[in-house]
């Protein structure tokens, strides 16, 4: 037997308020006056003092404000790693992606990006890049998707959606600052969380199940429970355990996948541009067959929370864009063989694939 041997993010702090000791961590990983830290920010913060006037800016420094209400693209890191070589003097001492996912994800792949050849869409995949990454941090401002600890950055390209999947990935340091979700908006907090608990019941319930993803998925799992269910948690109390859930939900699928649902959202994602979280839960809700315990729980959540899912979105689609996303989701095999072993093909065809998504 052959394992692999996984990184992990060697350094994290954690904590209301940590987000305030950001400079004295970057200030000696500077490599010199001429080469710049990058932040990527979530342009929801662009007119927000509250955050941006924390963010010191010395010599060449930049913020670059990203909108992400689109899924992360292949060509946007492109543009983007063309921009910062265009910018900058040096290679840049590091990126800092401050958002959710969809920056976390581009910060990871705009680091690996400026060390390798090429364009991001040639590294979709598992374990294609060859060098390492620039120094990136990662600072997550809403909790769930797991990206500040996992060895991917899930990118859609011309082709399809697939994670830049390699040791170079992980962020090099990560700050938990749960005060930086306190504005999340309650429909937002809810989709972001639900691809936390659907990670966990996915790795939970999936084939490469082993004793290392358990015990992170149950962590998770039982936060996610806590949090989405009981009234007995404080607002603070409750950003705390979800961005510890978060963390562990995205360890629970280091060793091991995720599922049906992540599967079926790639394609959604891919061709309506549907975002991850939200594309997950309407997903989800139609998984009972796979996951009866999961999606019974998922719907408790749901109307505790007021939720209601967008529905009709592959109503009107015709065959050929059905058949764009079916060829996403299947080419996702790692995925499928986690949630139903070896002979998935046999359980999983293109015309249950179709009247799955033609419920959605």
């Amino acid at each position: 037997m052959n394992y692999k041997n996984f990184p992990m993010v060697p350094r994290v702090i954690f904590g209301r308020g940590s987000f305030n000791q950001l400079n004295e961590i970057l200030t000696p990983k500077r490599l010199n006056i001429n080469a710049p830290f990058i932040y990527l920010v979530d342009d929801v913060f662009k007119n927000n003092s509250w955050l941006t006037s924390r963010i010191q800016l010395s010599y060449d420094d930049k913020i670059i404000f990203i909108s992400s209400k689109e899924e992360p693209k292949t060509s946007q890191v492109d543009e983007l790693v063309e921009d910062i070589i265009l910018l900058t003097k040096e290679r840049p001492s590091g990126v800092i992606g401050i958002g959710g996912g969809t920056l976390l994800d581009l910060a990871k792949a705009v680091a690996i990006m400026l060390t390798n050849e090429g364009e991001a869409k040639d590294y979709q995949g598992w374990d294609l890049v060859k060098n390492e990454g620039i120094y990136h941090v990662g600072i997550p401002t809403i909790s769930g998707t797991g990206a500040e600890v996992s060895r991917t950055t899930v990118l859609t390209g011309p082709h399809k959606k697939l994670g830049i999947n390699s040791d170079f990935t992980p962020f090099d340091q990560v700050v938990l600052d749960s005060e930086l979700t306190k504005d999340v908006p309650v429909d937002q907090w809810f989709y972001t969380g639900m691809d936390c608990y659907i990670h966990c019941v996915e790795s939970l319930n999936g084939t490469y199940l082993n004793a290392f993803s358990k015990s992170y998925g149950d962590m998770a799992l039982d936060l996610c429970k806590e949090i989405f269910l009981s009234d007995d948690l404080s607002e603070v109390e409750s950003q705390e355990k979800l961005m510890m859930a978060s963390w562990h939900g995205g360890m629970s699928i280091v060793y091991s996948q995720v599922g049906v649902a992540h599967a079926m959202s790639y394609g959604l994602s891919y061709l309506l541009g549907t975002k991850h979280g939200i594309g997950n839960c309407i997903v989800f809700d139609q998984l009972e067959e796979f996951y009866p315990e999961g999606v019974k729980l998922f719907k408790q959540m749901k109307e505790k929370h007021n939720i209601e899912l967008p529905v009709g979105l592959c109503a009107n689609l015709s065959d050929e864009e059905l058949n764009i996303m079916i060829d996403i989701s299947l080419s996702l095999e790692p995925l499928w063989e986690n949630a139903l072993g070896e002979n998935w093909q046999k359980t999983i065809t293109r015309e249950k694939l179709r009247a799955l998504y033609q419920k959605m």
